[in-house]
Order: structure tokens, then C-alpha cells, then sequence
């Protein structure tokens, strides 16, 4: 079984920024692309951004478009999560996961190893 860990979660006021960012110790994950989720109380959980396995392409909800930035780092089999202008309604916990493709996917049902999650908490 494969062990994702998220990091970097918080609290933080509205307009503020924070990185998430998610490995999964001794094992590499050049070849697939990489998604974040996130899953608010009461809500189903949702897309908020891909990148494919050499970083050259990604994807974005609309709602984070041009206040997140997905990115990795094959080298340090890691991938990145940075948020800046958050919002309250960003309130959530963030899963890091792995596709089962090389190719940005956009649903739950095309990843195939999930991590625990971080809480992120956004102040109004």
C-alpha cells in the first residue's frame, strides 16, 4: 500500500497565502500525474488542480484559476500546492493523489493512491 503524505496546511486569514505539499516517502511517481483535491464539511469532494508527469501541462477548477499554482519536483518526488489570495470558502481538507495515467486527470475515479489529507482553514 502505497503512503502519501501531505504538509503545510494551516490556518490563515483571508488574501493570505500557503504551500501544501505532498511525497510519498521511498517510492516515485515520475511517470504519473499528480491531482489535488479537496473535500469541504457537508460537500462532496472536488478538483482543484492536476499536472501531468513532466510538469509541462496542468489543470485548475475554476474557482482556484489564477490564485493556485500546482507544480512538482521529480527529483524530490514531490508535488506542490501553492495558494495565494485565499478565500474562506477555500476551507477544506486538501488530498494530494496520483493518477493512474501519465495525463492530467480531473476525477476522483482516475487516481489511484490517495493521501490522509491537511486541513487548511481560511479566517474571514
Amino acid at each position: 500500500q502505497v503512503q502519501l503524505v501531505e504538509s503545510g496546511g494551516g490556518l490563515v486569514q483571508a488574501g493570505g497565502s500557503l504551500r501544501v505539499s505532498c511525497g510519498a516517502p521511498g517510492r516515485t511517481f515520475r511517470l504519473s500525474a499528480m491531482g489535488w483535491f479537496r473535500q469541504a464539511p457537508g460537500k462532496e469532494r472536488e478538483f482543484v488542480a492536476a499536472i501531468d508527469w513532466s510538469g509541462a501541462d496542468t489543470n485548475y477548477a475554476d474557482s482556484v484559476k489564477g490564485r493556485f499554482t500546482i507544480s512538482r519536483d521529480n527529483d524530490k518526488n514531490t508535488v506542490y500546492l501553492r495558494m495565494n489570495s485565499l478565500k474562506p470558502e477555500d476551507t477544506a481538507v486538501y488530498y494530494c493523489a496520483v493518477a493512474d495515467s501519465s495525463r492530467i486527470q480531473t476525477i476522483p475515479g482516475a487516481y489511484k493512491y490517495w493521501g490522509q489529507g491537511t486541513q487548511v482553514t481560511v479566517s474571514s
